[in-house]
């Protein structure tokens, strides 16, 4: 059960949270192509989802993967951070290494068995560049 304090302090952050998320946005420039000679935006058609129904199976893994790798990848920086800052004996270590190469691996296999490679995870997200940084 939550407190009317409790409420109020989460609906302030996601309040902050949109109103961060605003100002991001109109901070973002347009794609060229959004814009005409004169500078301002063209009206552009809507980008509409087409599903094929041969690879419906397919698209859905791609997108299910994409987030569990973004999970995978920040799961992994947060127990680096753990590991460096000392906080982890070494039993832990041993154990997230493991979970955490494991975790990959099944990845991998799952990636393999729909037909899909690691790069096509990292969805372009156009001004902001790709979903997943780079790999190391």
């Amino acid at each position: 059960m939550t407190t009317d304090g409790e409420r109020g302090g989460a609906q302030r952050r996601r309040a902050e949270v949109a109103a961060a998320a605003e100002r991001a946005f109109r901070l973002l420039p347009a794609a060229p192509s959004d814009l005409t000679s004169s500078g301002e935006r063209s009206p552009a058609p809507a980008r509409r989802i087409t599903a094929d129904p041969d690879t419906v199976e397919r698209d859905l893994m791609k997108l299910v993967l994409t987030l569990v790798e973004l999970l995978r990848q920040l799961m992994e920086r947060q127990a680096l951070n753990r590991v460096d800052e000392g906080d982890l004996t070494e039993e832990e270590e041993e154990r997230l290494g493991a979970t955490l190469m494991l975790l990959h691996d099944r990845m991998t296999g799952l990636c393999a068995r729909y037909g899909l490679s690691m790069e096509d995870l990292n969805l372009d997200l156009g001004p902001l560049g790709t979903l997943l940084p780079p790999p190391e």
